[in-house]
């Protein structure tokens, strides 16, 4: 058995937070020791607690040292054989909370470098996942050659790809109908999804865009689900694109169950600027939906083009129009490709992901002793 502490400085219940949770739920049933520590306005320490976690906080507002101090000191009490950071905020708190004390580190890497930002963080990432740490997740191909190209030794890196919980089945008729009276949606209207959070390398906007776009006639009666919060939810931008959509969008807020929201769905979009790997597309795979997705980061090791869905052009609303216009015109295309989809999605099973973990802490303990 293993002691682990898993380390999240995220403010938010997003798609990392949810890795964590479903990796630490893995882990427990492993036998594994864990416990979770993130900041003390982060929803990640009670949504642990509520799983029966073991679960500190330290504060952010007080500044680095106290919450240094503070992890130092339950790594050290606690002698814990891996320190798991799982972004990149906590991988420098892993890295000093640990220095010295025979702890092996992990770092995940699920976030891909922006656009012009890859010259300006070089050093920093050669030090942050270089001598700081012992081994790094890298959860896509598309982020590992990112952190080879950075200077970090391949043999550093091992790719555990983000995982899923598998659906036993998908969802009959009367659920489907039932999801979509819920957003008030006509049986046989053609209804596409996204669910993310609101910020600019999501590409709500592009979805809008391409929702909007006149050339596109099969498109004119079809409908969009939208969930999810953030930032640019109230921006000027998406305000306007909102208005002009009227109610042909329903947006849902968060969503804790995604079951629902997915039941609605014809075909689930990602419009993405930038994408680690992309694990909400695996998620509505994995209930039987094909996916248009932007041709970007770790999102074609996902979407395979025409047999699970469409790949196109990040940031082109035409490209992504045609796909969806695509879509509507076939339907049986589209069930096949939805069966296609859920097949896929079981190479993604978090099953898969906890046991490729769990391999890689062994590895370095052992090493160790040896």
């Amino acid at each position: 058995m293993l002691s682990i502490l898993h380390l999240d400085t995220g403010r938010e219940l997003r798609g990392g937070q949810r890795q964590l949770l479903l990796l630490a739920r893995g882990l427990r049933e492993r036998g594994h020791s864990q416990l979770i520590a993130c900041p003390d306005d982060a929803p990640l320490a009670e949504r642990a607690r509520q799983e029966g976690f073991r679960a500190v906080t330290f504060n952010r507002g007080a500044g680095p040292l106290p919450a240094l101090r503070e992890l130092r000191g339950q790594v050290s009490r606690a002698g814990f054989e891996i320190v798991h950071a799982h972004d990149g905020r906590s991988q420098t708190l892993s890295a000093l909370a640990s220095l010295g004390l025979g702890t092996k580190r992990v770092a995940t890497r699920r976030v891909m470098f922006m656009p012009g930002s890859l010259g300006l963080t070089i050093g920093l990432h050669r030090l942050q996942y270089g001598p700081a740490c012992d081994a790094i997740v890298a959860v896509s191909d598309f982020i590992r050659d990112l952190l080879v190209r950075s200077g970090i030794a391949p043999a550093k890196i091992t790719v555990i790809r983000d995982g899923i919980e598998i659906p036993a089945r998908l969802p009959d008729a009367a659920s489907r109908a039932d999801a979509r009276r819920r957003w008030g949606f006509d049986p046989e209207a053609f209804v596409i999804g996204h669910v993310g959070a609101f910020t600019p390398e999501k590409g709500q906007d592009v979805l809008l865009e391409a929702l909007l776009r006149s050339n596109a006639p099969l498109l004119g009666s079809a409908q969009l689900l939208l969930g999810g919060d953030g930032p640019e939810r109230g921006s000027p931008r998406m305000a306007g694109l909102l208005g002009k959509a009227g109610d042909r969008v329903r947006m849902t807020g968060w969503i804790e169950d995604l079951t629902a929201f997915f039941a609605a769905l014809d075909l689930y979009v990602m419009p993405s600027r930038a994408e680690g790997l992309g694990s909400s597309a695996l998620l509505a795979m994995a209930h039987g939906l094909p996916v248009a997705a932007s041709r970007v980061g770790g999102l074609p090791e996902v979407v395979e083009d025409g047999r699970t869905g469409w790949l196109v052009h990040p940031d082109s609303p035409a490209d992504l129009a045609a796909a969806l216009a695509a879509a509507a015109f076939d339907r049986e295309r589209l069930r096949h490709f939805g069966e296609h989809a859920r097949e896929r999605a079981a190479a993604f099973s978090s099953d898969i992901m906890v046991r490729q973990t769990e391999s890689l802490y062994l590895g370095l303990t052992r090493a160790e002793s040896e």
